[in-house]
């Protein structure tokens, strides 16, 4: 009887455990959640039924035809780019006069729910590049009445511009702009060992490490987590910036995808997931205007992964930009700090808006109608 009794003390003492944490989840975000006026929540629909949801922000006083779509990498979501001011790139450059839509990929976000009969999980980049990246273009020009339009993608988000950008779809494409997007993967023993355990932490389909980092995110600022310079350097970014990005940001990550990743860093690779299409070698065949960015502290997209994906480039309309001290920038930055440092609202993204007014094509209500 005692041993009943003891059973039900466990259980009893991990449901509390785990009403207690979700509690805790729930205020944590409620306390850092953002203080913005909310974007306008727009549906695209994919070829394959999955629905996505996009965020827009438009520009007050429009000044220019094309709209720029913002991509959000791995693990993360619309916030990458749409985050309170003034370290969001949407608010920016909506202010510049440009249209911004900003993403969430299939299983991210308010695009987590999947057609019937589908999980949503059960995608992989491919998904990404082939049904998501089309569906997000046509609404953003269908939405701007616009012929082109131009691709901002962080990390992951500029891996699958770089690939949609090869197929048909590319020619509806006014410029291209990667930011710490790494087209070389090194077969480093530590970073090996790094997607192995996030391969397995992801059986039977998915990491749902949004959960931990909600839970940690009040800690930010006042101690480090082990490995967080691989995204961030901390000491680059405000304490409440850090606490709300860990609160709001992170999202769960698909098995299929981490499969993917785990594929392209054992043979330095970039392709699809049936390995059929080298997308690293497409990108010497693009014709359209790129600008390649990153950090000289990016840890994944190193100063010198950028400057060999550089090389790759043959279009004649081409730009390489390395934020860091070398250049005169106020720190070396790191992957995340491309877009929450404290130099970033300043240094950085007047380098995007800067490259998009030059690539843009002016608009008057006129020229609409």
């Amino acid at each position: 009887m005692e041993d009943w009794r003891w059973v039900v003390w466990v259980l009893v003492a991990g449901l509390v455990a785990v009403l207690g944490n979700v509690l805790w989840v729930v205020l944590v975000r409620r306390w850092y959640r953002l203080r913005t006026p909310l974007p306008q929540a727009l549906k695209a629909r994919c070829a394959d039924g999955w629905e996505l949801t996009v965020h827009v922000r438009r520009a007050p006083v429009r000044r220019f035809e094309e709209p720029v779509l913002l991509c959000h990498g791995l693990a993360a979501n619309r916030y990458t780019f749409d985050f309170e001011p003034p370290y969001s790139v949407a608010h920016y450059l909506a202010e510049a006069g440009f249209d911004c839509f900003s993403v969430e990929w299939r299983g991210t976000g308010h695009s987590r729910i999947p057609p019937r009969g589908r999980r949503y999980t059960d995608f992989s980049i491919d998904d990404h590049v082939f049904q998501d990246a089309p569906a997000l273009l046509e609404l953003a020009l269908k939405e701007t009445g616009a012929k082109r339009a131009f691709w901002l993608g962080h990390s992951l988000g500029g891996l699958v511009g770089y690939a949609m950008a090869q197929g048909p779809e590319g020619a509806k494409l006014a410029g291209l702009m990667a930011l710490g997007s790494p087209v070389h993967f090194k077969s480093e023993p530590f970073l090996r060992m790094l997607i192995s355990m996030g391969v397995r932490a992801a059986w039977p389909a998915r990491f749902r490490q949004e959960w931990m980092s909600a839970s940690l995110a009040p800690f930010l600022g006042y101690v480090t987590l082990p490995l967080s310079d691989l995204i961030v350097n901390p000491q680059h970014i405000p304490p409440r910036i850090q606490r709300q990005v860990s609160a709001n940001m992170m999202s769960s990550m698909s098995r299929k995808v981490l499969l993917q990743f785990q594929d392209w860093i054992e043979h330095d690779a970039f392709r699809s997931f049936d390995r059929t299409q080298d997308w690293r070698a497409g990108i010497s065949r693009l014709e359209i205007p790129i600008l390649v960015m990153g950090g000289s502290a990016d840890r994944l997209a190193t100063s010198e992964n950028l400057k060999s994906q550089f090389d790759l480039i043959t279009a004649q309309d081409r730009a390489l930009h390395v934020f860091g001290k070398d250049r005169g920038d106020v720190q070396d930055y790191g992957h995340g700090d491309l877009m929450f440092g404290s130099g970033a609202p300043t240094e950085v993204y007047p380098v995007i808006r800067e490259w998009l007014v030059a690539h843009a094509t002016s608009w008057t209500p006129e020229a609409s109608s």
